[in-house]
C-alpha cells in the first residue's frame, strides 16, 4: 500500500511498504502503528490511533502516480521487503530499479 502522513499538510513522506488489515477491514497495521479508517476527513482517510496524525493510504497504481495529487513513487521510497512485488507485478518493469 501507499502510506502518506498528512499530519504536516497537503504533502508529506510516504512509503510502499506492506499492511496488516483487521478483520473488520476498518483499520491497519504497518510499521508497528495502528491506523483507523476516517469518514469524511480532508485529504486523509486514515488517522494514527496513538497520536492522531491524519494519513493517506491507498492501493499502489501500475502508473506508479501513487500520491493523492499524483505524486510519482521512486524507488528510495518503497520498502525492501516489498520491493520486487510493486516493481514486478504493480509496475510491471523486468526488475527493480
Amino acid at each position: 500500500m501507499y502510506i502518506e502522513d498528512k499530519s504536516g499538510g497537503l504533502s508529506g513522506p510516504a512509503r510502499i511498504g506492506r499492511v496488516v488489515f483487521s478483520k473488520s477491514g476498518r483499520s491497519l497495521t504497518y510499521g508497528g502503528r495502528t491506523f483507523r479508517k476516517l469518514s469524511g476527513g480532508y485529504k486523509a482517510n486514515y488517522m494514527d490511533v496513538d497520536n492522531g496524525d491524519h494519513f493517506w493510504i491507498s492501493g499502489p497504481r501500475r502508473d506508479g502516480q501513487d500520491g493523492l495529487h499524483a505524486e510519482v513513487t521512486t524507488a528510495d521510497m518503497v520498502d525492501a521487503d516489498v520491493a520486487d512485488d510493486y516493481w514486478t507485478t504493480i509496475r510491471g518493469k523486468q526488475s527493480a530499479p
